[in-house]
C-alpha cells in the first residue's frame, strides 16, 4: 500500500457536500454569540454602556471582561475580553448572546465604548526603541513557563540567544562581508473555513465544546486550567476542519463560547467569526524585522553570521514566543557556519496577536537569510546555486544549537540542489532579456526545518476489530486537509497485509473517547501518530497470534498475520480467519476463549531538551527536512508587473507514503508561499487600524494565477520514522518567498528586502536607488 496514490478516506463526503464542519452543527434552542470589538489599537477603556444592547428583543446576556482570568499558553498576558484597555484594533471587548444571530448582531452594534487613546506601536523596531510606550506594564508579574524569557519594563515578551563558536575569529577570517535588513509585515492565514466554536454546559457542570481547532486536547487542558475546572468535565469535539495552517492551533473562541454558555445557564451557544473578525480579532500571521550580517573567506565558505530577528508578536504573546524560539533554533538556514551569534526576540506591538503559520516562522527567517546568501554570493562573484551547495550543512556538522547531524536526521541537501539545477535548466542562464521590456529571471532558496514542539508531546492510537475482521482506527490527529488519516490507514494496511477498504477511520475527534494527539501541527502527524499506530498494530498482531496459537496448538512464533488470516509461516494453508478471532474464538462444542481484540499504541517525543538561555545549546527538535526550491519569473520593466512562470521544489521526503497526497501537500504549500511572498499583508494606518480586513482587499493567489509547479523527491530514509518517511506538510512553502525575492532582485536590478513583493514595492525600491 505504501507509495500508492490512495484516495482520501473523507474525499467523497467533501466533494458531495456531506462533510460536517463545526458551523454545520445545530441544536434545538441554540443561542448565538456576537463579539463587540475595539475600534482603537491602543486605548484605555473609560466606560462601556450595554443598556441599549440588553433592550433588544431576544438578547439573553452581555459578557464583559472584568474579573476573568488571564490566559496564554506560555505567558498568561491576555484577558479573554479586554476590560481596562485594548491593545489591538479588533480586540474583543464583549460578547452579546441572543436567540438569533441577527438579534445579537444588532445588539452588538448598540454597545457604546468610550476610549482614551494611547500611543500606538506599529512595528517591532519601534517597540524596542528606548522610551517606547509599554504595552504590558505588568509583564514581570504574569505567570509564565520556565523556558520563556521576557524582559520586564520593556516590550520584549521573549529573548532567545544562540552563541556558537568564536565571533572574533570568524570575522577575522572573512574576506567578504555583507549586511542586510528586512521587513515582513503581519498577514493572515485566510483559511477557507472561518473559526467557529459551540459550547453547552449540563446541569452537572459537564462542558461540551465543538470547535474548528487543530488542538482539541489543548482546548480541553486550557479550559480546565484557566477556569479551575476539573479537566474530566470538559469534552471537546472537532469534526473536519476546513484549513488551519497553524491559525487554529491557538485557543480563543472556545473560551468565549464557554463564557457565553455559562452566562445563560449552560445553554448551547455558537460563536462564529465573520471573515473580517477572522482577520482582525483572531490571531494572524506573524511579522518580522531582521538584520543579518554574513561573511565568507576567499574560497566562498561562510565563516560567520550575526543575526537579529525581531518578531512582531502583536498585542499578546500566545504562540509568538515559540515562533521566536523556532527561528533561533534554525537561524542560519541549512548551512554549515561555525561562528554564529543570533538574538531572536518576540516583541509586543499594537497589532493582532500572532498564531503559528505554516512553517512556524521559517518562511520569514529564510526569506531574510536566503536573500542575504544571494547578496554574499554576488559580493564574492559566485553562482548562487554553487554557493549554496558549497556551504550546505552535512552529516557530521552541528546545528546552531549544537545538535550533531546524521544522514538519518538531516537528509541530503546537495542532492536536492543538484536535482533542482536540472529541473530549472539552471546552466542555460539565470537571466534573459526577452525583448525591450520583458525580462525573465530565476531565483533559488534552500530550506530546512525541525519541529520545536513540546518535549513531552505525545500521540496515541487505538485499534478495535469489527466482527467481519475489519478494523476501526482511532487517532487524535485532526483532519485539516492534509490526508494524514488516510496515510495512517495505508500504513496499517501495509503492516497487516490487508485491503485498505477494510480499515475504517474515525474522522471526528472526541477528547473523551479518542486517544490524545498533542496538536495537529508542525508536520508531526505522520511521524508521531504513525509511531503510535505501528505499536498498536504490533499489539493486535500479538493478541491475534496468542489466541490462534491456543486454538491451533502451535507456538506463537510459528505464526504470522496477514491477508485476513493468522497462518503458519511454513504452511500458510493452515490458518484461522481474523474474523473468527476478532471477538474471541468459539470452539465447535460451544466453548469460547479470548474476547474483542483492542490494540493500543503511543509515542512520546524522546531526548528533547530546553535551550540553554545563554548559549542556545539544546535539542529542540527530532530531525530536519531539507529542500531546494526555485522560481522563474517574467518582469515587465515598463510597468513593473510580473508573472511567476514556474515554481520548483525538490524535497528530501525520506519515503513517499502516498504519492499524490505528498505532491498535493508540497504544491499547495508552494502556492501559499508564492501568495504570501507576492501579495499578502495587513496594511495598518498610523493608529494601528487594519485597512484591508476583507478578501476583496486582502488578496491571496487565486484560480488562474498559478504558475507551473514541478515537484520531485529525494529519498534519504529517516531511520526512527514510520517506514522512513519525513515530515513534509510545511516545507513546500518555506523557500518560495525567498526564491521570488531573489528572482525579482535580479530582474529589477534593485534589492527586494520587503514583503510582499508587489509591483508598488519594486517601484518604491527603484525610487530609493
Amino acid at each position: 500500500m505504501l507509495g500508492k496514490s490512495v484516495i482520501r478516506k473523507e474525499a467523497l463526503d467533501k466533494v458531495s457536500g456531506r462533510a460536517i464542519y463545526t458551523n454545520d452543527i445545530q441544536g434545538v434552542g441554540m443561542l448565538h454569540g456576537v463579539l463587540v470589538t475595539s475600534t482603537e489599537a491602543h486605548a484605555k477603556i473609560l466606560h462601556i454602556s450595554v443598556d441599549e444592547a440588553l433592550a433588544v428583543k431576544g438578547v439573553r446576556a452581555c459578557i464583559l471582561g472584568k474579573n476573568l482570568p488571564l490566559t496564554g499558553e506560555q505567558i498568561r498576558d491576555r484577558p479573554p475580553l479586554a476590560y481596562d484597555r485594548v491593545r489591538y484594533y479588533g480586540e474583543a471587548i464583549a460578547v452579546i448572546v441572543a436567540d438569533s444571530y441577527h438579534s445579537a448582531k444588532i445588539a452588538a452594534s448598540l454597545v457604546k465604548v468610550s476610549y482614551q487613546p494611547l500611543p500606538v506601536i506599529n512595528s517591532p523596531s519601534q517597540a524596542v526603541n528606548a522610551g517606547a510606550p509599554l504595552i504590558h506594564k505588568q509583564l514581570e508579574s504574569y505567570l509564565k513557563e520556565k523556558d520563556v524569557f521576557p524582559v520586564p519594563w520593556t516590550n520584549i515578551a521573549n529573548r532567545l540567544k544562540v552563541r556558537k563558536g568564536d565571533m572574533k575569529k570568524g570575522w577575522d577570517s572573512c574576506s567578504h562581508i555583507v549586511e542586510e535588513s528586512y521587513f515582513l509585515p503581519p498577514a493572515d492565514h485566510a483559511a477557507m473555513e472561518v473559526r467557529c466554536s459551540i459550547c453547552e454546559i449540563d446541569k452537572e457542570g459537564n462542558i461540551e465544546i465543538h470547535t474548528s481547532s487543530q488542538a482539541p486536547f489543548m482546548v480541553k487542558k486550557l479550559i480546565g486550567s484557566y477556569f479551575d475546572i476539573e479537566i474530566g468535565k470538559v469534552t471537546v469535539k472537532t469534526p473536519l476542519v476546513g484549513g488551519g495552517y497553524g491559525g487554529k492551533a491557538s485557543v480563543q473562541l472556545e473560551l468565549l463560547a464557554y463564557l457565553a454558555s455559562k452566562a445563560v445557564d449552560g445553554r448551547k451557544v455558537k460563536i462564529m467569526n465573520t471573515r473580517e473578525e477572522d482577520i482582525l480579532t483572531s490571531p494572524g500571521h506573524i511579522g518580522l524585522e531582521a538584520r543579518i550580517k554574513l561573511g565568507c573567506g576567499k574560497d566562498g565558505k561562510v565563516k560567520a553570521a550575526e543575526i537579529l530577528y525581531l518578531f512582531d508578536g502583536g498585542a499578546y504573546s500566545d504562540k509568538a514566543v515559540d515562533l521566536a524560539r523556532a527561528a533561533a533554533v534554525d537561524c542560519t538556514g541549512p548551512y554549515h557556519i561555525e561562528n554564529v551569534k543570533c538574538d531572536s526576540l518576540c516583541v509586543y506591538t499594537n497589532h493582532p496577536y500572532a498564531a503559528p503559520f505554516r512553517g512556524f516562522s521559517h518562511s520569514e527567517l529564510l526569506f531574510s537569510f536566503e536573500r542575504t546568501m544571494d547578496s554574499l554570493a554576488e559580493e564574492i562573484g559566485m553562482d548562487v546555486l554553487d554557493f549554496r551547495e558549497l556551504n550546505s550543512i552535512l552529516p557530521g556538522d552541528y546545528t546552531p544549537t549544537m545538535v550533531r547531524l546524521t544522514r538519518s536526521n538531516l537528509g541530503n541537501l546537495p542532492k536536492c540542489i543538484d536535482r533542482l539545477r536540472d529541473l530549472m535548466d539552471w546552466d542555460s542562464g539565470q537571466i534573459v532579456h526577452v525583448n525591450q521590456h520583458l525580462i525573465r529571471a530565476k531565483g533559488v532558496a534552500c530550506v530546512w526545518k525541525t519541529s520545536t514542539i513540546d518535549q513531552n508531546a505525545s500521540s496515541g492510537v487505538i485499534l478495535t476489530f469489527n466482527s467481519d475482521g475489519s478494523i476501526n482506527l482511532m487517532s487524535g490527529v485532526v483532519e485539516i486537509g492534509t490526508g494524514t488519516k488516510t496515510v495512517l490507514a495505508q500504513m496499517l494496511a501495509e503492516k497487516m497485509k490487508m485491503d485498505i477498504s477494510q480499515i475504517h477511520v474515525q474522522m471526528e475527534i472526541d477528547t473523551k473517547s479518542t486517544p490524545e494527539h498533542w496538536k495537529t501541527v508542525a508536520s508531526r502527524g505522520v511521524f508521531m501518530a504513525g509511531k503510535a499506530l505501528l505499536e498498536a498494530a504490533d499489539d493486535v498482531m500479538t493478541q491475534l497470534k496468542a489466541l490462534a496459537a491456543c486454538v491451533l496448538r502451535v507456538k506463537v512464533q510459528d505464526l504470522d498475520v496477514g491477508y485476513g488470516k493468522v497462518y503458519l509461516k511454513d504452511d500458510p494453508l493452515t490458518f484461522l480467519p481474523i474474523k473468527d478471532l476478532a471477538y474471541g474464538y468459539k470452539f465447535p462444542n460451544g466453548n469460547a476463549v479470548g474476547g474483542q481484540i483492542i490494540g493500543k499504541g503511543n509515542y512520546i517525543m524522546r531526548n528533547m531538551t530546553n535551550m540553554n538561555p545563554e548559549t542556545g545549546e539544546g535539542r529542540l527538535g527530532p530531525e530536519w527536512t531539507v529542500a531546494a526550491q526555485g522560481v522563474e519569473i517574467e518582469l515587465n520593466a515598463k510597468d513593473l508587473t510580473y508573472r511567476v512562470l514556474k515554481a520548483v521544489s525538490v524535497v528530501d521526503i525520506g519515503r513517499v507514503l502516498n504519492e499524490k497526497a505528498a505532491l498535493g501537500q508540497v504544491m499547495g504549500a508552494m502556492s501559499m508561499g508564492i501568495s504570501y511572498g507576492g501579495r499578502e499583508r495587513l496594511f495598518f494606518d498610523q493608529r494601528g487600524r487594519v485597512l484591508n480586513p476583507q478578501l476583496r482587499t486582502y488578496r491571496p493567489l487565486r484560480y488562474g494565477e498559478h504558475p507551473e509547479y514541478k515537484v520531485e523527491f529525494v529519498h534519504t530514509y529517516q531511520l526512527d520514522a514510520p517506514y522512513g518517511a519525513r515530515g513534509v506538510g510545511e516545507h513546500g512553502l518555506l523557500g518560495m518567498p525567498a526564491a521570488l525575492g531573489n528572482a525579482l532582485t535580479l530582474a529589477a536590478g534593485v534589492k527586494m528586502n520587503e514583503l510582499p513583493l508587489l509591483p508598488e514595492m519594486i517601484w518604491k525600491a527603484k525610487r530609493r536607488t
